[in-house]
């Protein structure tokens, strides 16, 4: 069976006699190699650079914030290989950002390595990343945009609505028993996962900007909340960890650490909390419980993807991992999507399951993000204007 994949990318079509069967072919490598990254703070992003007999000499994708934008790693792993990009036709999901952030510009690399003529697929909303497409055409690059447009949209809907709303990135992650137990009736859940998905876990914690938990949770199971190898040993960059609800954290609970970057959020408003974080320069945060809170930002409708560990045990009784939605009837469920995105929508991990899912699309709704982002997706424009977005810390992709 083939992996879920963005809607529109098994049936991509040029749309205009502007884009060429061979460019329409390199978007769709691209938006395929663009699931090969992780979700987060930046978009998954992916370049196919197309030489002119029509063959994809190299193709680029992103590994995550801080890490090479797709379009440096195409140019990157060509300069490697002694592949010469003049003359060639970079074919990019995202618009190629135009400033310095943990990464240098990717527009300037592109002009750089003396390519030619570019195409993407929608605009970046992002203000300190946009501008990629002026500056390329003002070197003499030709750039046209609008190609695979709907399908870039939906790859990542959920990172241009946070963009939109000037908040995290959210992933809710849940440990869980086969029967949605997260801990057994006496309060005990060391160790509901195996190893494995711990390890996977921590390496999660490297990526994200600030790990969530409630007050509840850390006067019982006193976290740490760090980002740890398999031997326990503090591992990389370390995120903030931030507690949410109205009682105060006690002065020698394990979350403080050494560091003392902890953050207290003083409400039981997902939003709130959120709006926070934001204003704290988090990007990207992760939600890990308890059930409260794990329920409480789902029923808000703001998390954009989610984590679910899946252990081959069951309990019968205890703490589950989700509570009141607010649903009272089948019609008014929660509906989500396999993503393939960063290793695909079913992972084995030891003795148990991980599970990564999106939330689906609302009905009726076009692949441009479910909240305020408004993207032009006319695939007959040279240069498309550029949206205001947030202004981010991070880089655009």
């Amino acid at each position: 069976m083939r992996p879920p994949t963005p809607e529109g990318i098994s049936s991509l079509q040029s749309g205009s006699p502007e884009f060429t069967p061979t460019e329409a072919a390199a978007m769709e490598a691209a938006l395929k190699a663009a699931l090969e990254g992780p979700r987060g703070a930046n978009p998954l992003v992916g370049a196919v650079v197309v030489g002119d007999r029509g063959q994809h000499l190299v193709t680029g994708f992103h590994r995550g914030a801080g890490t090479a934008h797709a379009e440096a790693d195409a140019i990157a792993q060509a300069a490697r290989n002694g592949i010469d990009l003049t003359g060639a036709t970079m074919v990019v999901t995202l618009e190629p950002c135009n400033h310095c952030g943990r990464t240098g510009p990717c527009a300037q690399a592109i002009i750089d390595a003396g390519i030619a003529s570019v195409v993407y697929a929608v605009d970046d909303p992002h203000d300190p990343a946009a501008g990629g497409a002026a500056t390329l055409r003002a070197a003499g690059v030709r750039v046209r945009s609008g190609l695979g447009a709907d399908a870039a949209l939906d790859l990542n809907r959920r990172w241009f609505d946070a963009v939109a709303a000037q908040r995290p990135f959210v992933t809710l992650h849940i440990a869980q028993t086969l029967d949605g137990r997260i801990a057994a009736q006496d309060g005990t859940s060391q160790w509901i996962s195996s190893p494995e998905s711990l390890e996977d876990n921590h390496a999660l914690r490297n990526r994200i900007d600030a790990i969530l938990v409630g007050t509840q949770t850390v006067l019982v199971d006193n976290p740490r909340l760090t980002a740890r190898d398999p031997n326990g040993q503090v591992t990389g960059k370390q995120p903030l960890r931030a507690v949410m609800g109205l009682r105060g954290i006690p002065d020698g609970a394990a979350v403080h650490g050494e560091d003392g970057q902890v953050l207290h959020l003083a409400t039981r408003d997902p939003q709130e909390a959120l709006d926070e974080l934001f204003a704290a320069g988090v990007r990207h945060v992760m939600v890990e419980g308890g059930s409260l809170i794990l329920s409480a930002f789902l029923a808000a409708g703001v998390v954009d993807e989610l984590i679910v560990y899946l252990a081959p045990t069951l309990l019968g009784s205890g703490t589950l991992a989700l509570g009141d939605l607010g649903i009272t009837t089948l019609a008014d469920a929660q509906h989500w999507d396999w993503d393939p995105a960063f290793g695909g929508a079913v992972q084995v991990l030891g003795r148990d399951l991980r599970l990564h899912l999106r939330p689906s699309r609302p009905a009726g709704r076009s692949g441009r993000g479910e909240a305020a982002f408004d993207s032009t997706a006319t695939p007959t424009h040279e240069l498309l204007p550029h949206r205001t977005g947030a202004h981010l810390a991070t880089g655009g992709h």
